[in-house]
C-alpha cells in the first residue's frame, strides 16, 4: 500500500465536500480557473489544507534524468491530486493525462472534477495509482 493511502483517502471526502459547495454556489458554466480558484479558497477555509499548482519533478526515462516544471491544477496536502474542468463531457484521455501526473509525482489519488454539470456528484472521477490500495 502506498504510505500516504490513508491519508489521501480521508481527504478525499473533503475536497469533495469543498468542490459541492463551491458547485452549489456558482454553478455550471463558467472557466476552470474560477472554480480552481474557488475550490482552493474553499479548502483553506475548511480546514486550512495547502494546495500547490506547480512542481519540479525528476523525469526519468531509461537511464536518463531531466528536471522539469509540471502543471497541474491541485495537488492537496502532497496526497491528492486535483483536476478541475469545465467541460461537456469528461474523455478517457482526461483521466489518462491525471493517472500520469499522480504517477510523475507519486501521488496515491487523484480527483476529476467537472463543474459544467447540474449536479457536482455526475462529474465526479477518483482514481487510484495502480497498486496504491493494495
Amino acid at each position: 500500500m502506498h504510505p500516504l493511502f490513508s491519508k489521501a483517502s480521508n481527504l478525499t471526502q473533503v475536497i469533495i465536500g469543498a468542490a459541492i459547495e463551491v458547485h452549489r454556489d456558482k454553478g455550471p458554466g463558467l472557466v476552470e480557473s474560477i472554480y480552481e480558484w474557488c475550490l482552493t479558497r474553499e479548502l483553506e477555509l475548511r480546514r486550512r489544507l495547502d494546495s500547490l499548482n506547480q512542481k519540479i519533478v525528476k523525469v526519468r526515462y531509461k537511464t536518463f534524468v531531466r528536471e522539469e516544471p509540471l502543471r497541474f491544477d491541485m495537488l492537496v496536502n502532497g496526497c491528492v491530486l486535483v483536476e478541475t474542468k469545465s467541460v461537456e463531457a469528461i474523455l478517457p484521455i482526461h483521466k489518462a493525462q491525471l493517472l500520469s501526473y499522480m504517477k510523475l509525482l507519486d501521488v496515491p489519488l487523484g480527483l476529476l472534477i467537472n463543474f459544467n454539470v447540474a449536479r457536482l456528484t455526475d462529474g465526479l472521477s477518483r482514481l487510484i495509482l495502480p497498486g496504491a490500495d493494495a
